[in-house]
């Protein structure tokens, strides 16, 4: 399960050492763990990170198999998830150590910035291969962070990037070794811890307006 542990200024959240898929549970401990850090104060920043072949492996497919009368508050529940983080007032930085598919791909697009492992694990959404088509919301989310063409590869052709392309297309701002991929988001996100506070949470809330509203609309999340 998630674990949130504190280094001088920057929290860093241990998504776990499995493939960290979005249970309800799983999601509850996230939030709780972002709440202790929305309501912390001082200077202060977030990295996700995970332990193991996985960031993370994309919504709970068992579990929502197994509760398909829960499907339309299952969404709803990730969408918010996903605009915690857009809208999170401290800087946010994916420390992406492993396979980072679907729904795992789209948390580490909610956040500021993102570093991976260059020599091993891939970027991926997967769903144009599964079949599962993208709700509005993870569409806006998508599009509003990636450039159009590197947006529109990723999602009609469900490539796997590894870290040197995925720096290339933009998809994530540095591809650097296994051991260096969580000390260099810790860097990044040290750098920036003056930025929490109230104003950063508007600057991102404005930005990202449209989205957010996408992504908390609950009448009919799927589309």
């Amino acid at each position: 399960m998630p674990a949130l542990d504190r280094q001088d200024d920057v929290y860093v959240l241990d998504l776990g050492d499995g493939e960290n898929r979005f249970h309800p549970d799983w999601i509850a401990a996230v939030d709780a763990a972002l709440d202790e850090v929305e309501e912390a104060d001082g200077p202060r920043a977030l990295v996700t990170a995970a332990t193991g072949k996985f960031y993370s492996n994309g919504l709970d497919l068992d579990w929502l198999f197994a509760h398909a009368d829960e499907y339309q508050d299952y969404v709803i529940s990730v969408h918010g998830l996903f605009a915690r983080f857009l809208s999170l007032p401290v800087i946010t930085v994916a420390a992406l150590q492993g396979h980072t598919f679907a729904a795992g791909a789209m948390l580490s697009l909610a956040q500021d910035f993102r570093v991976m492992r260059a020599d091993r694990g891939f970027w991926c959404l997967p769903e144009a291969d599964i079949n599962i088509p993208f709700t509005p919301g993870m569409s806006a989310l998508i599009q509003s962070r990636l450039a159009p063409q590197a947006a529109h590869e990723a999602m009609t052709t469900a490539r796997r990037y590894g870290g040197d392309d995925a720096a290339a297309a933009g998809i994530v701002d540095r591809a650097v070794a296994e051991d260096a991929v969580r000390d260099t988001a810790v860097e990044i996100a040290q750098a920036l811890v003056a930025k929490a506070g109230d104003t950063l949470g508007t600057i991102k809330a404005r930005m990202y307006a449209s989205v957010l509203t996408e992504l908390r609309d609950t009448s009919n999340p799927v589309g």
